[in-house]
């Protein structure tokens, strides 16, 4: 059975392109440029992933970065953060030493806009070219080809590798230049942790109050509360449900990067701050895999 959604793939002509990383987003994200018709080499750190991998999709499985890197047109890599990010580019076997002059790396992992610019300079001495390029729409977006990518590079790199990131995104936007995909990804995170805090305590507070909290969000969902949380999380928060991917964990690290930066940049975020401190709670509760809207497990 597959591990992607169905979609329609704009036509494109194929590439030849390279995949590192096959976690919950990494990948759907590379099966579905398989799928796009591209000719799609993968590199993961547990070897038999990108083998099963390739046996589903039909592409090729590399043992290192650089190898799998070697001869494409666009290298893609989706890891945990900017540690990982500088091993599996400029590391031993680094995807920057297999590159041909002229390709592209696409960096879909949430990382720090100063990693960015840092691995962005590094490719540009060495004839490269360097995109931050950070998705919105967790594991059901990555898995139906529907994410959202904000990209910070140069505007020629951009239009090189937009039509073939389609594959497996609804929008595709450059944002501004190195670095600034991920700052914008940054005020994602910190509109979502306000977002998942508010409907948190609208929906304890209604359960105290004795109120049928389905039928009160359904009704709430057609005004001015309606979001993307309240749609998809607030049901399943109403019923205690937490397994629906972006884990808490995952979420501290996200809203470090963005108290990081706002120490840098002199912004103000005290309600992302005190948020991060209500996640480390959950953590102690033991929910550290519990995706994001068990935010409202403090409140019962």
């Amino acid at each position: 059975m597959s591990s992607i959604g169905s979609k329609t793939y704009e036509t494109t002509a194929p590439r030849r392109l390279a995949f590192i990383g096959l976690g919950v987003m990494g990948l759907p994200m590379a099966g579905h440029l398989a799928r796009a018709g591209h000719h799609v080499t993968v590199y993961n750190r547990t070897a038999a992933k990108a083998q099963a991998w390739a046996a589903e999709f039909g592409g090729a499985a590399a043992p290192t970065p650089q190898q799998a890197a070697d001869g494409a047109d666009i290298v893609y890599a989706c890891v945990g953060n900017d540690d990982d990010l500088r091993t599996v580019t400029v590391g031993a076997e680094g995807a920057f030493a297999g590159m041909k002059p002229g390709a592209v790396f696409v960096d879909h992992t949430t990382a720090s806009a100063e990693v960015a610019r840092e691995l962005s300079a590094q490719a540009l001495a060495r004839g490269l070219h360097f995109v931050d390029a950070p998705v919105s729409g967790g594991q059901a977006g990555a898995v139906n080809g529907m994410l959202t990518v904000m990209c910070g590079g140069d505007q020629a790199a951009f239009d090189a590798i937009k039509p073939v990131t389609l594959a497996f995104a609804r929008a595709v936007t450059l944002v501004g230049e190195s670095g600034a995909g991920q700052l914008a990804k940054m005020v994602n995170q910190v509109c979502i942790a306000g977002l998942i805090q508010g409907l948190s305590e609208g929906i304890a507070f209604g359960q105290k109050a004795g109120l049928d909290m389905k039928l009160v969000l359904e009704v709430i969902g057609k005004g001015a509360a309606q979001s993307w949380q309240l749609d998809n999380r607030g049901p399943t928060m109403v019923e205690d449900r937490f397994n629906f991917g972006f884990a808490v964990d995952w979420m501290r690290k996200d809203l470090g990067l963005c108290l990081e930066e706002a120490r840098r940049n002199g912004a103000q975020l005290p309600v992302t701050a005190l948020v991060d401190q209500f996640y480390a709670d959950v953590q102690a509760m033991g929910g550290q895999r519990w995706d994001t809207s068990s935010l409202i497990k403090r409140l019962r």
